[in-house]
């Protein structure tokens, strides 16, 4: 039986470490909202450039521009997206296994790392790794979006790589968040909604607009502008998608652990308690037969 100065060792190290997890909850819930505000905000931008595209490509279908042109495919490269610290639940590891899942087999498939986790993650398996970003998976700028997007675009137009997908966590809920596989090169031009004779959508797509849109200096000048913005707008999405379920996972963990800590201390509370009354009961035990003994 344990003595009752490790059990109550034990009572401060168990409630020092729930004071930790309950602050890092408190922090992740913070940063979180601040995550789904600016996901809120950037959201009418992307609809509005979405809808801006989907017109140019249905109105001008003989424009080419290089980063709409697919092509014979050789070479793929994967943006895993995940996160530069731990105590996330599993967050790092749904996303490093959809990652691997999808890179088996493909001997001409290379890979990027977003996050300090998925580089380790990969970096101990012996996978290519041709670069790795780090330093900025809770608190993504559209500033990052756009250095990204350039290096893709970049390499793309160069045929360094015929295709370009990110896998990224796409963000419900703190409770629910899905990894997810996204082709973002070539870029595929949104589609309006189809609808059949009766009325039904044979094919889901933007809403159509009933707004008439007129291009100046020329749609072809314009679809050279909005094809790279849009690019950044779909990786932008992806970061703030993959910071917030970062943040949601981990107040999630921090809140199981959190729970966890009040549980295992209330557990060992009733044990101090039980090897405290067997130690004076013992006592009195042993005084009581020393005073017989006496007699």
């Amino acid at each position: 039986m344990a003595s009752s100065g490790g059990i109550r060792q034990r009572i401060r190290s168990v409630r020092n470490i729930q004071h930790i997890t309950k602050a890092m909850k408190m922090v992740a819930a913070a940063r979180l909202r601040r995550a789904q505000a600016q996901a809120v905000s950037s959201k009418p931008f992307a609809l509005k450039i979405q809808e801006m595209l989907a017109n140019v490509a249905a109105v001008e279908k003989e424009i080419v521009h290089p980063l709409l042109l697919a092509r014979e495919v050789k070479n793929v490269v994967y943006y895993v997206v995940g996160a530069d610290k731990g105590l996330a639940g599993a967050y790092n590891s749904n996303v490093a296994k959809l990652a691997a899942a999808e890179l088996k087999g493909r001997a001409n498939a290379q890979l990027v790392t977003v996050g300090r986790k998925m580089r380790e993650y990969f970096s101990r398996r012996k996978y290519k790794i041709i670069e790795s970003l780090e330093s900025f998976s809770e608190k993504p700028g559209y500033q990052n979006a756009v250095e990204i997007a350039h290096s893709m675009t970049t390499k793309y137009i160069a045929g360094e790589f015929d295709e370009i997908n990110i896998i990224y966590t796409q963000f419900y809920s703190p409770l629910r968040q899905i990894p997810i596989v996204v082709k973002v090169l070539p870029v595929e031009p949104p589609k309006y909604e189809e609808f059949g004779e009766s009325g039904l959508v044979r094919s889901k797509g933007l809403p159509r607009s009933d707004k008439e849109y007129i291009f100046e200096p020329g749609p072809k000048e314009t679809l050279t502008l909005l094809v790279p913005r849009y690019l950044e707008t779909l990786i932008y999405a992806a970061l703030i998608n993959a910071a917030a379920s970062e943040l949601g996972s981990r107040m999630t963990a921090m809140s199981a652990a959190t729970d966890n800590s009040a549980e295992i201390i209330a557990k060992l509370t009733l044990y101090y308690n039980k090897v405290r009354q067997a130690a004076i009961t013992r006592e009195i035990t042993e005084i009581v037969g020393g005073a017989e003994a006496l007699k």
